[in-house]
C-alpha cells in the first residue's frame, strides 16, 4: 500500500508519483490542508477558490477509476503517520515543491517517515528541469535569463506519460474531512465565469490555445486580443504538466516563456531570500514612500491611467491579468508611486488565481529592476505610451470600464523621482560603512 500525497500536482496524466505508486500496488490518494506550514505565503483568497474546485475535480476523476481523494488537515507529518497506521501503508510518495518554507517542511516530513520505517520517494512533476540541474560552465547557477534559456534548449526534455489505466484501491477507505476553501460573496462570480479549474479544464484550455498558438508571437502583448495561453493557473496547480504543454505547443516564443517559468524556480531555489528581499542587495535601501491612499487607488484601478486601471479591474474581476498589463501596472506602483514592490507582490498573491511564489517574485523584481535582469533599473514604462501601443483603440480599457481620464499624477515628474531614489540607493550601497 502506498500513500500518494497530492500537492500542486492535481492531475492523473503525467504524474510521476502516482504512476510509481500504482506500479507498487494499492494506492491511497491524500491531500493535506496545512496552510500554516507555508510560512509567509499561505494560499491567498483567489488561490483558495481555485484549489477548492480543483480538489473536487480531482476527486471526481479518481472516483471514475474506483478511487477517491482523502482530505486531512495538518500538521502534514502527523496526518501522514495517522493514515499509514490506518491503511497499513508501507510507503509515501509525493511530487516535490520548491518554495523555501515547503522545502524545509518536506525535509522534516521525510525524516520523520523514514524514522518510522516507511519508504519515501519524491519526484519532479512541476518543472521541465530540476532547479539544480541547469548550471553554467563553472557549475554555478544562472542569474541572467538568456544564457539560462540557451542551456535549457540544449538539454533533453522527457515525454509526458499517460494516466494509469487502472489501479488497485484499498479494501476499506479511511475517513476523510470536509474542506470548504472557497471564499464567499459576489467576488467569486467573475472567477466562476472565467475559469474551469481541474485537469479537464486544463486540457480544454491547452487544446484551445494549440489551435491559435501560431499568432502568439504577434498578439501576446495585446491585452485587447486573445493572444495568450491562459494556462498559468493550470500549470501552477499542476492540472497539466509542463512536459505536456511543451509537447503540444511548438511555437518557440511561447516555449521561451515556459523556460522563463523554469528560470523563476531556478532563482528561488538558489536564492530563497528573494521572496522578501531584492536579489541585488544594492536596492535594499530604496527610500520607498508610505502612501496608503495611493496603494488603494492602484488596487482599485482608479489611477486615471486607462491601461493600469483596466489591468487592475481585470485582476479583481477574474483573478488574472494580461501580462502586458501586469508589467505596466507593476511599473506604475513601483516607479510612479514609488511604493515597495513587495506591496504589489502581496496584492497579486491574494488576488491572482495563478499566484506562484517563484513567478510572482521574479516578475516583481524584474519590474523593479532589482532582480536577475540584464536591463538596468531605469526601465520605467510610460502608461500612456504603453496604452497607445498595445491597446490602440482602447478596447481593453472599455472592456473593464476604465476609460481614459485626466491622471492625477505627472508621469514625467514621477519618473525623475524614481530614478533619483534608485540611484541614491545604489550609491548608498557603495559607500564604506
Amino acid at each position: 500500500m502506498t500513500l500518494v500525497w497530492f500537492r500542486l500536482d492535481l492531475r492523473l496524466t503525467d504524474n510521476p508519483s502516482l504512476a510509481a505508486a500504482v506500479a507498487r500496488g494499492p494506492v491511497v490518494p491524500v491531500f493535506i490542508w496545512a496552510p500554516e506550514e507555508e510560512g509567509n505565503w499561505p494560499p491567498g483568497a483567489a488561490s483558495r477558490w481555485w484549489l477548492h474546485h480543483s480538489l473536487r475535480a480531482l476527486d471526481a476523476s479518481l472516483r471514475e477509476r474506483g478511487s477517491r481523494l482523502l482530505v486531512r488537515r495538518g500538521p502534514s507529518l502527523e496526518a501522514l503517520r495517522a493514515l499509514a497506521d490506518e491503511t497499513g501503508a508501507e510507503a509515501v510518495f509525493w511530487n516535490r515543491r520548491y518554495e523555501p518554507a515547503l522545502r524545509e517542511r518536506d525535509a522534516t516530513v521525510q525524516q520523520g517517515l523514514l524514522a518510522d520505517g516507511l519508504r519515501v520517494e519524491t519526484f519532479n512533476s512541476a518543472l521541465l528541469f530540476e532547479p539544480w540541474e541547469i548550471k553554467n560552465k563553472n557549475g554555478e547557477s544562472y542569474r541572467v535569463f538568456t544564457p539560462f534559456y540557451n542551456a535549457c534548449r540544449a538539454a533533453a526534455i522527457g515525454q509526458p506519460e499517460d494516466a494509469p489505466a487502472r489501479w488497485t484501491a484499498p479494501r476499506r477507505w479511511p475517513r476523510t474531512v470536509a474542506l470548504d476553501l472557497a471564499p464567499t460573496g459576489n467576488w467569486t462570480a467573475g472567477l466562476r465565469a472565467a475559469w474551469q479549474p481541474g485537469e479537464a479544464g486544463a486540457q480544454q484550455q491547452l487544446a484551445r490555445f494549440a489551435r491559435r498558438a501560431a499568432v502568439y508571437r504577434t498578439q501576446r502583448d495585446r491585452p485587447d486580443m486573445m493572444g495568450t495561453s491562459r494556462l498559468s493557473p493550470h500549470l501552477h496547480f499542476g492540472e497539466v504538466s509542463p512536459r505536456s504543454v511543451w509537447q503540444a505547443i511548438t511555437e518557440e516564443s511561447f516555449r521561451r516563456q515556459l523556460i522563463w517559468r523554469e528560470f523563476a524556480h531556478h532563482l528561488l531555489w538558489h536564492h530563497p531570500r528573494t521572496a522578501q528581499e531584492p536579489l541585488r542587495p544594492e536596492f535594499a535601501r530604496i527610500p520607498w514612500r508610505h502612501d496608503p491612499q495611493g496603494l488603494r487607488t492602484w488596487q482599485r484601478g482608479q489611477t486615471g491611467f486607462a491601461l493600469v486601471d483596466a489591468g487592475m479591474r481585470e485582476l479583481w474581476a477574474t483573478g488574472w491579468m494580461h501580462n502586458r498589463a501586469r508589467m505596466v501596472a507593476g511599473s506604475f506602483l513601483v516607479k510612479d508611486l514609488l511604493l515597495p514592490w513587495q506591496e504589489g507582490a502581496r496584492w497579486f498573491w491574494d488576488t491572482l488565481v495563478d499566484a506562484d511564489l517563484a513567478n510572482n517574485t521574479l516578475g516583481w523584481q524584474w519590474i523593479a529592476g532589482c532582480g536577475a535582469d540584464a536591463a538596468p533599473f531605469f526601465r520605467i514604462f510610460n502608461p500612456q505610451t504603453q496604452a497607445d501601443r498595445f491597446d490602440p483603440r482602447g478596447e481593453y480599457a472599455r472592456r473593464w470600464d476604465a476609460p481614459a481620464a485626466v491622471p492625477p499624477l505627472d508621469h514625467d515628474a514621477a519618473r525623475q523621482r524614481a530614478l533619483a531614489a534608485f540611484r541614491a540607493a545604489r550609491e548608498s550601497s557603495r559607500q564604506p560603512r
